[in-house]
């Protein structure tokens, strides 16, 4: 009985769809293992808009939003390469997306958008959108894996602590189009907008692994 729930301690496994709304995962170290998993049953997207918000002292590389199927590690990956620079990733094909401030200890909401159609993929921070980029055409098809705090080499797992996230993460909402700048702007703002229906923060399900902590989100007072 100790053993088992030990092991419900260390793994913690949401069955049913949670109202995050007010909550954040908390990623306190650099390891290869802590690692959040959010559920979808989509095996197909031709579209996606992925928002979030983060808050990190990194100045390393490190993965932001890991989306992976059998056949492409990097179906839809924002990774943040250095201090204004991103990589976004769809379809295992790259764009460098250059020049976005991300100020360390900063609550930052970050959201990224990407059409099968045309491949091109674009970045918003804070609201401020970067220059469209190439990617990749074609849809995204297959059994998806996504991942908060790593990066997936392999799907589902061949994880680099240097690439790890290590900080807060909330509001993580995913959505099967491309939402328009208004759209975006709201969610920015944290004002009344469509939550995802891909992934959505307040009917989330998801799972933990390694040492995650899912914390009451502080306000800070002025």
């Amino acid at each position: 009985m100790k053993l088992l729930i030990l092991l419900v301690m260390l793994t913690s496994c949401a069955a049913l769809p949670q109202n995050l709304l007010g909550k954040i995962f908390t990623f306190p170290q650099q390891t290869n293992t802590a690692q959040v998993r959010l559920t979808t049953s989509r095996q197909n997207l031709k579209a996606v808009t992925v928002c979030l918000r983060s808050f990190t002292d990194l100045k390393r590389e490190h993965s932001l939003f890991s989306l992976a199927t059998p056949s492409k590690i990097n179906d839809f990956l924002i990774y943040k390469s250095s201090d204004d620079t991103f990589q976004m990733y769809a379809r295992d094909v790259s764009a460098s997306i250059n020049e976005l401030e991300l100020k360390q200890n900063t609550w930052h909401s970050i959201c990224a958008t990407w059409d099968a159609t045309s491949g091109l993929a674009q970045l918003w921070v804070d609201g401020k959108p970067s220059s469209r980029k190439f990617t990749s055409t074609g849809s995204i098809n297959g059994t998806i894996v996504i991942v908060l705090g790593q990066e997936q080499d392999a799907h589902g797992g061949g994880f680099d602590a240097k690439q790890s996230f290590v900080g807060m993460m909330c509001d993580v909402h995913m959505w099967d189009y491309i939402l328009s700048p208004c759209e975006m702007q709201s969610y920015v703002d944290d004002l009344n907008f469509t939550p995802g229906n891909v992934l959505n923060w307040r009917a989330l399900e998801y799972e933990i692994f390694g040492r995650v902590l899912l914390e009451n989100r502080l306000m800070v007072c002025h």
